[in-house]
């Protein structure tokens, strides 16, 4: 029996991944295999040794120590491009709140008052205040170009929008799924001095931390529009706001609200709802549930942001052992020594790696002891060591 440890609420779809017959979920547990979280602050927690993984039902980690759980061998899944879809959508829509002035002419709206045939008239006299811009032939720069970044770049470019993308690191898989005719910038100076709209879809890391500031500003088009669904930080809201009172910025629009900017006239503000679709925590829930159940009873990998990609398909007969390892030479030596001193024949065997960490994954001819299991485990640089299927895993 798994023991899943919840220390947020998970949508029930994804919870439903997990069989009930083997499988106890819960928000209280002892000894849990697995950790599923959401936004809950992770890096002062004591992790008991039980803890075979971390699930992150969406796509940023930063409120788990990762580099904590890559030395104990741990993996940390997400689901990233779960969300894509949410993300793309308000991306949109602040683009059009921004330029059809649509924050500042509902807030004139609800301030109305008196018979309708004085709202009637202070509508007419004052909607020309409210004068916008349309989409098509602006250009919108798009930095990160990974799942959310794509379809924002498409769903442009649907609108008649002309696209701008930089990312140093796109993939060939997110490649092949965008536009065709979205240009490429040669840095974040060149895809600001483009854009009319710029948005960002990239982690918070100390390279992208205050990615705009008041030098870059300086270079974006005149009355240009910054939106951030992605984190806050990576815009220097303090520049952002000199901007805008200057006349250089026409319009801001985040989900990350302060007092800063929460009453500035030209700034829309929502309350970090970049995910906060049903859809979105569903699709996340089932895509983190399902890696860490492949893990749990396979040793596969998917997803993990400090795990190396790795997964082999079960043999029919064979027994299969997990290892996770540094990344160090004569690791595959050792434990195949151990196995034949245990008189197991190999079967089938993958090894993979990322950086300082390495999975092998080894299906045997018959099922390993307890014993064999740990000499693997006592190995030098085994940080860990599991039959998966035992009654001892």
């Amino acid at each position: 029996m798994h023991k899943i440890q919840t220390l947020n609420n998970i949508s029930a779809v994804g919870l439903e991944r997990f069989p009930r017959d083997s499988y106890e979920i819960a928000s209280e547990m002892m000894h849990p295999d697995a950790i599923l979280v959401r936004s809950a602050k992770m890096h002062d927690m004591q992790l008991p040794d039980s803890v075979k993984a971390i699930g992150r039902a969406g796509a940023g980690v930063n409120n788990i120590p990762v580099d904590a759980m890559t030395a104990a061998g741990i993996p940390v899944f997400n689901a990233p491009g779960a969300n894509a879809n949410a993300v793309k959508e308000l991306v949109v829509a602040g683009m059009l709140m921004a330029a059809r002035n649509i924050g500042q002419a509902w807030r004139f709206a609800t301030g109305l008052s008196g018979e309708d045939t004085a709202i009637n008239q202070n509508v007419e006299a004052g909607k020309k205040n409210f004068v916008g811009f349309e989409l098509p032939g602006r250009t919108l720069g798009v930095v990160g170009l990974g799942a959310i970044g794509v379809k924002v770049a498409n769903a442009a470019r649907a609108l008649g929008m002309k696209v701008v993308g930089y990312d140093p690191t796109i993939t060939v898989r997110a490649a092949w799924a965008l536009d065709s005719d979205v240009e490429q910038a040669l840095s974040v100076d060149d895809l600001v001095a483009r854009s009319d709209f710029i948005t960002f879809h990239v982690p918070l890391t100390d390279k992208t931390r205050s990615m705009i500031n008041a030098d870059r500003l300086k270079l974006m088009k005149k009355r240009g529009v910054l939106l951030n669904f992605a984190r806050n930080g990576i815009i220097d809201d303090e520049a952002v706001v000199a901007a805008l009172d200057e006349g250089r910025l026409y319009a801001y629009v985040c989900d990350f609200p302060s007092n800063l900017l929460k009453d500035h006239p030209r700034v829309i503000t929502l309350p970090h709802l970049g995910a906060s679709t049903a859809e979105a925590e569903e699709n996340c829930a089932v895509m983190v549930a399902d890696q860490v159940r492949d893990w749990l009873e396979h040793g596969n990998v998917s997803n993990s942001v400090n795990f190396p990609e790795i997964g082999l398909p079960r043999t029919e007969d064979g027994h299969r052992i997990a290892v996770v390892n540094s990344n160090v030479p004569n690791m595959l030596g050792q434990i195949s020594t151990d196995l034949a001193e245990a008189g197991l024949n190999i079967i089938d065997m993958l090894n993979k790696s990322r950086g300082d960490i390495a999975v092998t994954l080894i299906d045997v001819d018959g099922p390993p002891s307890e014993q064999a299991i740990q000499r693997i485990a006592d190995i030098d640089g085994v940080l860990s060591a599991r039959c998966l299927g035992c009654d001892d895993a």
